[in-house]
């Protein structure tokens, strides 16, 4: 049935007047929208395992929603995708893409360019220029093999087939490159600097290739006209640098936060400039989105100014509009159009065309700048990576009629191919090598057994945000011994590696001077602000502070700490706990959950690390009393250490000798022991009926002796009261109920800080403990007790998890009661194995 588009009307009178929605514009909108999204994340969720970025998800659901799938069912296709609903849904979408280029053009720094020198310029030209010239023959093929093909214009048809095979989406290999731990190396460097050459040449290509096509197949332009819309654009591209980038310079001035100015009048008409720029480039005759991608350019990166540009827009245009245009995209793709064996021999041709082409030109160009075979290779492969840009240049095509019917659905399954391919490719073919591991002091106590003068302390800390500067400044210095040797810290800022563009401007900052990552971070806003702390900081005493920055998924950013931490030769690692809690009016507390993901990553460190860890539940460490400072001669801050006896509570203690040098900090040992008599009654411990991990405290499954490791509580002990006898307060606490005695130094507001140990190899009293009710089993029972937010503690808490690389292995062990062991008696093991006791 045939639809007057000039009668649609945009919202229904509803069901109960006889309407059905979905012959409206709007409620049919909401259903396509809805659809795409859903789908799309189903897909984005079954892809997610193979590393492949969430445009493949977006185009393989529209693919499945059109006529290649779905659309079979014409009922199904002619309901849910009108004809007639299609401009309305493509002209939303194109909504989203001109705001999208523009956020590519805040992705792209154009002073990062200028700075990776003729090595990327060169590979960059080359992966443009072979497969440029490979796209003209496979031109010539598809123009004389198509129906149709050749009935386009030929200059036309040929830059816009060359572009088609040589882009590289800069967005989406930026994204690879972080999935697969290369952005902190040479390859990733190389790779983003040539990357970003090749968006800036591909986007002026299809200015050019635009400015060629014509209105329809039987039509040409007069070459006048393409001669003036080309120098237009030039011109156009002339006043934006010139004119348009100083004032947006002035405008992002304005909104420093050092001004008191609100800023939200200027965050409009920023927006308007970028339809305004779109306005003006299809004016001229140019695509709307090549306006929108210049203006991005024109943005300042440094500053507060372009991340709120990308707060206002990026969830709304990147979530939920720009679905929108690359499933629209597959709406348009009819995979039934690549029918018999001609067509998809022409497919195989574009691919293995398009594959061959960018890496053979990036490979070749790279060997001749003598780098290595397999960085060759994996550089080439990476740089074939398509995907929005090319998703981008094809929908031009066929909406300028470039392109018919089968030759778009060849290209999109193209860069479909070459897209999907790239992750598994490189990583078969290219590992990075870590180096081998440098000799290091895996934990506080090694430092304390070699010659004190020579060695130097080095602690990585981890931040989520600037709220973690204070306690971890106060930590630090708390730490740093005044008698023995140089402290070197190292600071690193976790940043979530998500689908926002903000990732890649950290990215960007983060790279500045060369050093990806582990480097000075001179500008950006949080960056000065947290540079200019430790920077500040490092000049009251010997410490070295270096700032470095990770940019990771969540389930895989553990990697960058613990390579950090063995590249630098770290001792210890300290974590923000993933709750800030602050104390507020009385007994209340306020507390901040940064999210469960940061919470698995710290528990993959604590079971990767190659060096001690500390996780750090703070609670207004170092923003009550002064910072401590090395000539400070009054008490700033209050320690105390729980000793209850293990490898971990060892840790502990060795830190609290370091504390006790300082002379602003007060340090307090409590040991507690058992009643005299108790210990006959040991603590037996089995592995954990429950198939969850979070319903038990871990305790270590190697076999250890229980006798020699009270000797080593003894002796650590006596060490400990010779040395700091008289600067330390020493007293040893009888447990009669351990959780009322724990909680009660907790409450009792004396101590600005509590050192415990995790207790993996738990002693008897904490193995009493092995049933409580579990909240943050990471911490272990202790640092679990004083962490939870319920029990109304006002200390900060520091858990300690020493180094020992015979006790990686944890299981979840549960206590057993001491009238059903009598069968048990004879399998008592001094590990968690098939049943421990703890005596």
């Amino acid at each position: 049935m045939g639809v007057n588009v000039t009668s649609i009307k945009t919202s229904s009178n509803g069901a109960w007047q006889g309407d059905n929605p979905l012959d409206f514009a709007f409620p049919l909108l909401i259903v396509q929208t809805t659809l795409i999204l859903v789908l799309s994340r189903f897909l984005a969720f079954l892809l997610k395992p193979l590393r492949q970025p969430k445009v493949i998800a977006e185009i393989v659901g529209g693919i499945l929603l059109g006529p290649s799938a779905f659309g079979r069912n014409k009922d199904y296709l002619h309901r849910i995708f009108p004809s007639w609903s299609m401009p309305i849904l493509e002209t939303v979408a194109s909504i989203g893409l001109l705001f999208f280029l523009f956020l590519v053009g805040l992705e792209l720094d154009l002073s990062s360019i200028r700075r990776t020198g003729k090595r990327a310029f060169g590979i960059a030209l080359s992966g443009i220029s072979l497969p440029f010239i490979c796209g003209i023959g496979v031109a010539f093929v598809i123009r004389k093999t198509v129906e149709g093909a050749d009935k386009v214009g030929f200059g036309q048809f040929l830059v816009f087939m060359g572009v088609a095979l040589s882009i590289t989406a800069f967005p989406v290999l930026a994204r690879i490159l972080a999935e697969l731990k290369l952005l902190t190396t040479q390859l990733g460097e190389i790779a983003m600097a040539a990357a970003a050459f090749n968006d800036v040449a591909a986007w002026i290509l299809l200015a050019l290739a635009v400015a060629l096509a014509g209105d329809g197949p039987g039509e040409q332009k007069n070459p006048l006209i393409s001669v003036w819309v080309l120098l237009s654009g030039v011109a156009f591209v002339v006043f934006m640098m010139v004119v348009i980038r100083p004032a947006m310079k002035w405008v992002a001035r304005r909104c420093s936060p050092e001004r008191d100015v609100v800023d939200e009048a200027y965050i409009c008409l920023t927006l308007a400039g970028v339809m305004v720029s779109g306005f003006m480039t299809d004016l001229i005759g140019i695509h709307s989105i090549f306006g929108a991608f210049i203006f991005g350019l024109t943005i300042p990166k440094e500053g507060e100014f372009a991340e709120r540009l990308i707060e206002r827009i990026e969830d709304f245009v990147s979530g939920l509009l720009l679905p929108l245009y690359f499933a629209s995209s597959g709406l348009k793709t009819d995979v039934a159009k690549i029918s018999g064996g001609r067509a998809w021999g022409l497919l195989m041709l574009v691919i293995s065309t398009a594959c061959a082409g960018k890496i053979i030109g990036t490979f070749a160009v790279a060997l001749m700048f003598r780098m290595a075979v397999r960085e060759s290779l994996a550089l080439g492969v990476l740089m074939n990576t398509k995907g929005l840009v090319e998703l981008i240049v094809l929908n031009i095509g066929k909406e300028k009629q470039v392109l018919n019917d089968e030759v778009f659905a060849i290209l999109i399954l193209m860069a479909l191919v070459t897209t999907f391919i790239t992750t598994p490719t490189v990583m078969a073919i290219y590992k990075p090598t870590r180096g081998s591991p440098a000799l290091t002091h895996r934990k506080l106590r090694d430092l304390t057994n070699t010659d004190e003068s020579k060695q130097e302390l080095r602690i990585l800390a981890c931040l989520h945000g600037l709220g973690n500067v204070p306690s971890i400044i106060t930590l630090i210095e708390s730490t740093r011994s005044t008698k023995k040797s140089q402290l070197k810290l190292f600071i690193m800022h976790l940043v979530e590696l998500t689908e926002r563009s903000s990732s890649i401007i950290m990215v960007h900052r983060a790279r500045r001077n060369g050093l990806p990552f582990i480097n000075r971070l001179r500008r950006g806003v949080w960056h000065d602000r947290v540079t200019g702390a430790f920077q500040a900081y490092s000049q009251l005493g010997r410490v070295s502070v270096r700032p470095t920055t990770a940019i990771s998924a969540l389930s895989t950013i553990h990697e960058d700490i613990c390579h950090v931490a063995e590249t630098k030769r770290v001792t210890m690692i300290v974590l923000p706990f993933h709750k800030q809690q602050w104390r507020g009016e009385g007994d209340e507390q306020t507390v901040e959950n940064v999210g469960h993901g940061w919470r698995l990553a710290n528990q993959r460190v604590l079971k990767n690390a190659p060096c001690s860890v500390a996780v750090l539940v703070d609670r207004g460490f170092g923003n009550g009393a002064q910072t401590p400072g090395p000539t400070a001669t009054t008490t700033a801050q209050s320690v105390c250490i729980l000793f209850f006896g293990g490898a971990d509570d060892r840790e502990a203690l060795e830190l609290g000798g370091r504390m006790a040098e300082h002379p602003a900090v007060k340090v307090t040992v409590v040991r507690f022991v058992e009643n005299e008599g108790s210990e006959r009654n040991g603590v037996l411990l089995r592995p954990s009926a429950s198939k969850s991990n979070e319903k038990n405290y871990s305790s270590c499954t190697a076999k250890l002796n229980p006798e020699k490791e009270k000797e080593l509580d003894e002796a650590v002990i006596a060490e400990f009261k010779s040395k700091w006898d008289r600067m330390v307060e020493y007293t040893e606490k009888t447990a009669s109920n351990i959780i009322d005695d724990v909680l009660g130094l907790g409450q009792c507001g004396d101590y600005d800080l509590i050192v415990v140990g995790k207790g993996r190899f738990p002693s008897p009293m904490v193995a009493k403990l092995a049933d409580h009710q579990v909240e943050h089993l990471e911490l272990g029972p202790v640092g679990d007790l004083l962490a939870s937010s319920s029990h109304r503690v006002l200390s900060s808490v520091l858990v300690i998890q020493q180094h020992d690389p015979t006790q990686t292995e944890e299981t979840p062990a549960t206590k057993v009661a001491q009238d059903d062991d009598d069968e048990l008696k004879g399998e008592v093991t001094s590990g968690v194995g098939e049943i421990s006791k703890v005596v």
